[in-house]
């Protein structure tokens, strides 16, 4: 018998640990499944289990599409990214046309790893060259080179070692790379690993036509960090997701980014979307200000914050003056690893001052997210404890998370649907005026 205290609701959440046999059934989901007001968070276990980890790996992040780095890593041909996805390495680069093209970052001789996690370019040549045995692959995948195969590309005066005539029924085209799906949208790339991932522009739903003034296609990297995160991905998201931690976790961020200004910004597609508008003035502590805004940006646009959680696994902040984008890559149940991007359009890096305005905007992030990350790995700290079973959600405050945990459960149990958004283009998140912030005299 169970020395939990009996509490409204508690009864009905699962019991802990959960038999990893459950987590493709439906029913284990019950109360998460419920309308957001009286839903219950997704079990602890989603974040704490190996068993989950490895199965959401293959049913979340192996199949559809994965936002993996910028468009400006894959310019021209031969440039590269190297991403891992669902445990997978994938190679991104553009062929000789221009196309982008992704494969599986194995040698389809002896299966070993072609680049390094760290390559920008596939190497001399434009050509894609294992360390192992010398096979080479065009840029398209497509295999160029088999020393002991077929004579090609023999070291000099090495002919005799490499006489080919015992092979038999040998085809380099049969022996390409083996491919990936790969797709982009504004400054961001994303490739699946399912056979038929249908398309990029389901997945994204209404967000190309929500961000078109923005024209994120010409937006380009300008800083970079990573962050080693002792937190299941999904606490980083769900944290991103919701304005109710602010006073209490950013008091920085609380004085140009108002509680009561935050407002539910979704539409159709697999994404959670809030915004802030409008974008309150630098302070001492910094602020969103310094470069200039876009100038093709009016009425809203010009004087907003976009915050968007790209499923699975990525955070997009769009701002009149530059984006901020998180790549968060599960590598275990409580371990991730988060590389952020600062990015600015043309017009925006013509500001005369533009490095100064650059190195306030990545300290202000920065600041940002360490206390962020402080406080998800507090989360996953006190998740770890049997004692508790799942949380009950503020509906209000929380409806984004209600929303990504059942995109979750949706992979989980083998549902594939794209959500459908708010009936309204902007929805308030906190009703009635500016003196409902937490701390005012009116507040209840």
């Amino acid at each position: 018998m169970s020395d939990v205290p009996a509490v409204a609701g508690y009864a009905a959440l699962p019991a802990r640990p959960v038999d990893p046999a459950r987590f493709t059934e439906e029913g284990l989901y019950a109360a998460t499944r419920r309308p957001v007001e009286s839903a219950s968070t997704l079990l602890p276990d989603a974040y704490t289990s190996p068993e989950f980890h490895a199965l959401e790996q293959e049913r979340v992040f192996a199949t559809g599409w994965v936002a993996v780095g910028c468009t400006a890593d894959v310019a021209g041909p031969g440039a590269c990214l190297v991403a891992e996805v669902a445990g997978r390495s994938v190679i991104v680069t553009r062929d000789r046309a221009g196309e982008l093209r992704a494969f599986h970052n194995v040698c389809r001789h002896r299966a070993a790893t072609l680049l390094p996690p760290d390559a920008e370019h596939v190497g001399r040549g434009d050509r894609i060259r294992c360390p192992y045995h010398a096979w080479a692959y065009d840029l398209d995948g497509a295999c160029l080179g088999t020393p002991l195969f077929e004579g090609s590309d023999i070291p000099a005066g090495q002919e005799a070692v490499f006489d080919t005539a015992p092979a038999r029924a040998f085809d380099r085209a049969d022996h390409g790379l083996l491919p990936v799906a790969v797709d982009s949208w504004g400054f961001l790339v994303f490739v699946s690993l399912d056979a038929d991932p249908g398309p990029l522009a389901a997945h994204l739903g209404d967000l190309p036509q929500r961000f078109a003034a923005y024209r994120l296609e010409q937006w380009l990297p300008q800083r970079r960090r990573t962050y080693d995160v002792a937190a299941n991905y999904k606490l980083v998201g769900e944290n991103f997701m919701e304005y109710y931690h602010l006073p209490w976790v950013h008091p920085e961020l609380s004085k140009v980014s108002r509680f009561s200004d935050h407002y539910r910004w979704q539409g159709r597609g697999m994404y959670t979307g809030m915004c802030t508008t409008p974008v309150s003035r630098n302070t001492d502590a910094g602020g969103w200000d310094g470069l200039d805004p876009v100038r093709s940006l009016t009425g809203q646009d010009a004087d907003s914050g976009r915050f968007v959680w790209l499923f699975p696994s990525t955070a997009l902040v769009v701002l009149p003056n530059h984006a901020f984008v998180l790549f968060n890559r599960p590598v275990g149940p409580a371990r991730t690893v988060e590389t952020a991007v600062l990015l600015a359009h043309p017009d925006s890096l013509e500001h005369p001052d533009r490095d100064a305005a650059l190195d306030q905007l990545e300290k202000f992030w920065d600041l940002v997210n360490r206390q962020d990350l402080e406080i998800v790995e507090r989360v996953q700290d006190g998740i770890r404890n049997p004692a508790y079973r799942g949380g009950r959600l503020c509906f209000r405050f929380e409806e984004p998370l209600h929303r990504f945990q059942n995109m979750v459960v949706d992979r989980m149990v083998g549902v594939h649907r794209v959500p459908d958004g708010d009936a309204e283009e902007m929805t308030r998140m906190f009703p009635g005026d500016r003196r409902d912030q937490p701390g005012s005299a009116t507040t209840p």
